[in-house]
């Protein structure tokens, strides 16, 4: 097996409806809220080069996509998945590294975050260097949180104000401190608790 992590190019926009359909089942399998999208969208990214996809001698293997907020002021990485033939390999965390590294490249100044209620993309990035921030400290650009109204979670957030909800929110400052294994370690019984307690919270009858 030899699978390849590439920015896309245009011979990579035929993957587009696998890509939303993988990312739509993850989420239906996880029973976890995610924002939608469609072919059209993920094809948009791909032409724009703000899109990596792994691939393994021709066949679907994982997903990432860049989204820049604020006039490039901040960007996120959004869509991370990988095909079910190929979980358990490490391939997350290598095409979260690939876009990172990428989307410094290409947005030299800008803070990269993300909002998520996945464990397993949490430990990638804290590993990375994010850190655990409110809501208040990411884009307060309103398209960005208009992508969330395809959620499941998203009557939350708006209850909020966009200030809170069951996703953790995550920062990493490129002008804070070079990239490094963070300072605390990352603890998934206490994200574990976290979440459970937002659950409770929120999802209260």
């Amino acid at each position: 097996m030899k699978i390849s992590i590439i920015v896309t190019q245009e011979e990579h926009y035929k993957y587009s409806q696998e890509i939303c359909d993988t990312i739509e089942s993850s989420a239906l399998l996880r029973g976890t809220g995610i924002a939608k999208r469609t072919p059209e969208y993920i094809q948009k990214k791909m032409e724009s080069k703000d899109a990596v996809i792994a691939l393994d001698n021709g066949k679907f293997a994982g997903f990432c996509y860049i989204e820049s907020w604020q006039h490039g002021k901040f960007v996120a990485h959004s869509g991370l998945i990988v095909h079910p033939d190929y979980r358990n390999l490490g391939l997350a965390k290598k095409i979260k590294s690939f876009v990172f590294d990428y989307s410094l490249e290409k947005y030299p100044d800008a803070k990269v975050f993300g909002i998520t209620t996945g464990l397993a993309v949490m430990k990638i990035n804290s590993d990375l260097g994010y850190k655990p921030v409110p809501f208040s400290e990411l884009t307060s650009d309103p398209s960005f949180w208009k992508g969330c109204q395809t959620c499941t979670n998203y009557e939350i957030l708006k209850s909020k104000d966009n200030k809170m909800c069951l996703c953790t929110g995550m920062l990493y400052d490129p002008k804070e401190k070079p990239k490094d294994p963070p300072k605390h370690p990352f603890n998934v019984r206490v994200l574990n608790r976290l979440k459970s307690i937002k659950e409770a919270l929120f999802l209260k009858k």
